[in-house]
């Protein structure tokens, strides 16, 4: 199965743009990596940049390091809103209480 995760308020606290005050959450990012371990593919994605065109990768990537989260693929664009529709979607809180 492939998962994909938002970074910011999913896995780490959400720092509105202040991305390297982002603390993370340690219990989702071991479900995450139980997820890895079972096989799963875990896919992140991020609006880091997207509206500002400031290249996060590098403070990203270190961080996601740091935190010691597994993943496969790490993916920037995700289209700035206010509110994400998706036939596929599940509120991160109601994800990781499972």
């Amino acid at each position: 199965m492939v998962y994909a995760f938002d970074i910011d308020g999913t896995i780490c606290s959400d720092t509105d743009g202040e991305y390297e005050k982002a603390r993370p959450f340690k219990d989702r990012i071991a479900d995450v990596n139980s997820l890895y371990e079972e096989g799963n593919i875990i896919v992140l994605f991020t609006g880091r940049g997207t509206t500002t065109g400031i290249d996060w990768d590098y403070l990203t990537r270190n961080q996601l390091a740091l935190w010691g989260v597994r993943y496969h693929k790490l993916i920037f664009g995700k289209p700035y809103a206010d509110l994400y529709i998706d036939n596929r979607g599940v509120n991160a809180d109601v994800f990781f209480k499972r």
